[in-house]
């Protein structure tokens, strides 16, 4: 990629980052405004922010009209979706761009269709667990932008009616303890389908009460705010000897809404709403733009936290761990240095908290050293990065 840079000057590469950050501005702004995907753990894809970057700045800083922009939108969600830059992105990167200046994003969007097969969503899709999900996006996306309300308080859950630093709970609908007791696995507990997004006034109301208990009340206060958030109005289904048929019956209400959703940025029919604070003109709080979860994700941001403290790279939390040559998800380590915590210098690191055994075979096999204790893998940067930084930094060899 870089090669085609060693005959132009500095002045034009200088005039070429410029434009560049106007463009990466202008697309986040619009994955955040259009999508409501404002903050780091949903704005997935990021290997295909250089080829938005460059659509629009081949179009004056503009994405042209509301049709381009949503069609654009839609290829964006389902590279997102289907993992297409996870694997070797500089191939990938090039096939796209050869494509969208050959054909336009038709070609662009039927490239991504014949690599799939088909763009449509199924139940199937939505199996996921954890907030590492490739579906979890989703979910979030569909309760910012398509109507999802909050149980306490009815309001629509999006950050123009609940306000720019407004933070969504991350909910169980049927609460893990409980799901935990009757012998439900961790993979169960934390089905992408057992999670909606609620304000915390709501979240700490509800706390660990069971969707039998508490759903008809929700209801009789704001009726319509369960089917906004796509549960499953069965009662039936609501009692929690039920609820492996629960999470078949809301993959199926999640699959129709997303296809809907999806369908309505294709076609441009998808209405037009209020444009939210622009992400680059927030005050920068990296932990006001975070969903606000518990347990073990907690924790997972305050290791983020500390290891920024000590100078470090802060990784990446929920990383995709794929197939370098097909891209398809081997795993979802929760915190990851795929470069290393000296970048280059050191080999890949993750934290892993209460996964599988699977889960650390494949970040053993993808040459990752993975530690399974926050205090442990503390430990280890001491021992082994910052110590090392220190000796260099007084000019003793290591």
């Amino acid at each position: 990629l870089f090669s085609a840079l060693k005959d132009t000057g500095t002045p034009e590469i200088a005039d070429g980052l410029k434009r560049a950050e106007k463009a990466v501005d202008v697309i986040i702004n619009m994955i955040s405004g259009r999508l409501g995907l404002d903050h780091d753990r949903v704005l997935g894809s990021k290997g295909s922010l250089p080829l938005l970057a460059r659509y629009v700045a081949e179009r004056g800083g503009s994405v042209g009209d509301h049709h381009d922009r949503d069609r654009l939108l839609y290829w964006y969600v389902h590279t997102l979706l289907w993992g297409r830059y996870a694997g070797s992105t500089e191939t990938i990167l090039n096939q796209d761009l050869d494509l969208i200046e050959t054909g336009g994003l038709d070609a662009l969007i039927n490239g991504l269709r014949k690599n799939r097969g088909d763009l449509r969503i199924s139940p199937v899709d939505f199996s996921g667990s954890s907030l590492g999900a490739r579906f979890y996006p989703l979910l979030y996306m569909l309760t910012r932008v398509y109507g999802a309300r909050d149980w306490d308080s009815g309001l629509e859950l999006s950050a123009n009616l609940l306000g720019k630093f407004s933070s969504l709970h991350v909910h169980h609908i049927f609460p893990k303890a409980q799901l935990y007791k009757r012998g439900h696995s961790r993979g169960d507990v934390n089905a992408v389908a057992n999670f909606c997004f609620q304000t915390q006034d709501s979240n700490l109301g509800i706390g660990d009460k069971l969707p039998e208990d508490y759903f008809e009340e929700v209801e009789r206060r704001n009726p319509g705010a369960l089917a906004s958030q796509w549960i499953p109005m069965d009662r039936g289904l609501w009692q929690i000897d039920r609820y492996l048929d629960f999470l078949a019956a809301r993959r199926e209400l999640l699959a129709d809404a997303a296809n809907e959703f999806l369908d309505s940025l294709f076609s441009g029919t998808m209405p037009e709403t209020a444009v939210a604070t622009a992400v680059m003109e927030r005050a920068v709080d990296s932990t006001r733009d975070r969903p606000v979860v518990e347990d073990e994700e907690q924790a997972i941001f305050d290791c983020v936290d500390w290891v920024t403290k000590q100078g470090l790279p802060e990784g990446e939390i929920v990383y995709d761990l794929t197939d370098p040559e097909t891209g398809q998800q081997l795993a979802v380590l929760d915190l990851a240095w795929p470069n290393g915590l000296q970048e280059g210098l050191s080999q890949p690191v993750a934290l892993l908290i209460n996964e599988g055994q699977e889960t650390e075979d494949a970040a053993n096999k993808a040459g990752f050293r993975y530690f399974t204790d926050v205090d442990e893998f503390k430990a280890y940067v001491r021992r082994e990065i910052m110590a090392a930084e220190e000796t260099a930094a007084v000019g003793i060899p290591v």
